[in-house]
């Protein structure tokens, strides 16, 4: 299991419970439950069992402790985790082998297997979707760069590269919003660390331009589009207007960049980049140029 190692898990049932899912990402301490009170039980929650779940068991008759942990099992939980490396009772690991559910143990403390397996489950849970283009890090800003077919989003991430940039993602990218988290984007395992050149082919991207031109995963921080540079009259020459490409519910800043014989789309795209990081700092150049212009213009008005 992929997760088997970060979250220091091992298996201490049989494999019957590991098909169960898991409908809500977070956890849940069974201490009520297992004190007998079901009111309000997050069943569809991991349960996780600490220093206080098993003090309270201990405190019980061998009995009583059967019946009170037959009844948490019998609520159709996704697994049981332990921290602490601490030991299950023989006779309630085979409960949890009769009613299907799978019993973990790790060798972290409850908080931190707490917080970890949170992360975790906000990851796997968040909203994902796909975009068509390619996405590079360009100076620390994650660029999609978008366009129609032969529109040159290749020979811009080529000059990008040259220039230091890393690529994400060619042709398709992955999107994933965790909730309250920036939109990650990245390529698919088999296409990672690969572009497609028109009339070259498939080419190894660290391989061509070293190991620093290659990210797995980055925040997405701008939307550049390609268009031909007939379309010239229709974008805004002054950048006052600004514009946004939405992604999982997400607004993120967009730029039109027309595109064009002797245009160097990948300086091009590189200022684009650079402006976007200018405004995250709270500069944005056309507005304080705006603003200067009016200023000027005002101070030689006749009183």
């Amino acid at each position: 299991n992929r997760h088997q190692e970060h979250l220091q898990l091992e298996l201490l049932s049989d494999e019957s419970g590991l098909s169960r899912r898991i409908s809500e990402p977070s956890t849940n301490r069974p201490g009520l439950a297992l004190a007998g009170f079901y009111l309000y039980f997050a069943y569809k929650r991991i349960q996780v069992m600490g220093n206080s779940e098993f003090a309270y068991l201990v405190s019980l008759t061998e009995r009583e402790q059967i019946k009170r942990f037959k009844e948490m099992c019998g609520c159709e939980i996704p697994c049981i985790v332990v921290c602490r490396n601490r030991r299950m009772p023989t006779g309630l690991l085979e409960i949890a082998n009769a009613a299907g559910v799978a019993v973990f143990r790790t060798t972290m403390d409850t908080m931190r297997f707490i917080n970890n397996c949170t992360l975790w489950m906000d990851w796997e849970f968040a909203s994902t979707t796909t975009e068509h283009g390619c996405m590079v890090d360009v100076k620390g800003i994650g660029v999609l760069i978008k366009g129609e077919s032969g529109s040159g989003k290749s020979e811009a991430v080529l000059g990008l590269l040259e220039r230091g940039a890393a690529l994400v993602a060619d042709d398709v990218v992955h999107f994933r919003a965790p909730e309250g988290r920036d939109l990650e984007g990245t390529s698919s395992e088999l296409g990672r660390f690969h572009m497609e050149v028109r009339g070259i082919g498939i080419v190894n991207v660290p391989l061509l331009f070293g190991a620093a031109s290659m990210r797995v995963t980055k925040k997405l921080d701008l939307v550049v589009v390609l268009k031909p540079l007939k379309e010239l009259n229709n974008v805004d020459r002054l950048g006052v207007e600004e514009q946004f490409y939405t992604v999982l519910d997400k607004q993120v800043p967009l730029i039109d960049i027309p595109v064009g014989p002797g245009r160097d789309t990948a300086r091009l795209v590189e200022v684009a980049a650079l402006e976007q990081k200018l405004r995250t700092f709270g500069h944005h150049s056309a507005v304080e140029f705006s603003r200067n212009l009016m200023l000027k213009l005002q101070s030689q008005l006749p009183v």
